[in-house]
């Protein structure tokens, strides 16, 4: 067991919920999720665990919450795009 821990941020929009790749700017993706809301509708991007690009449609209708939480850190948790869903199938 390890007693380091790591940063995990959770972004919902609407009913979707995303879980926030390691290194994103959550202050920046704050911040353009506000302009978005305050314009007619815009895209707002951003990377999820996996590597996988998102893009979400934000309006002034759109509900957003982010939560972050420290967890154990976990080795299989490395955002490793080689295999960005772990090694399921022993591929």
């Amino acid at each position: 067991m390890t007693d380091q821990t790591a940063v995990h941020t959770e972004a919902r929009f609407d009913e979707w919920r995303f879980e926030l790749a390691q290194g994103q700017d959550i202050q920046a993706l704050k911040s353009r999720v506000e302009a978005a809301a305050r314009a007619t509708a815009q895209f707002v991007s951003f990377t999820v665990v996996g590597g996988r690009a998102v893009s979400v449609l934000v309006s002034s209708s759109s509900r957003v919450a982010f939560t972050v939480a420290a967890v154990p850190d976990d080795v299989d948790d490395a955002d490793d795009e080689a295999v960005p869903y772990g090694d399921l199938y022993g591929a």
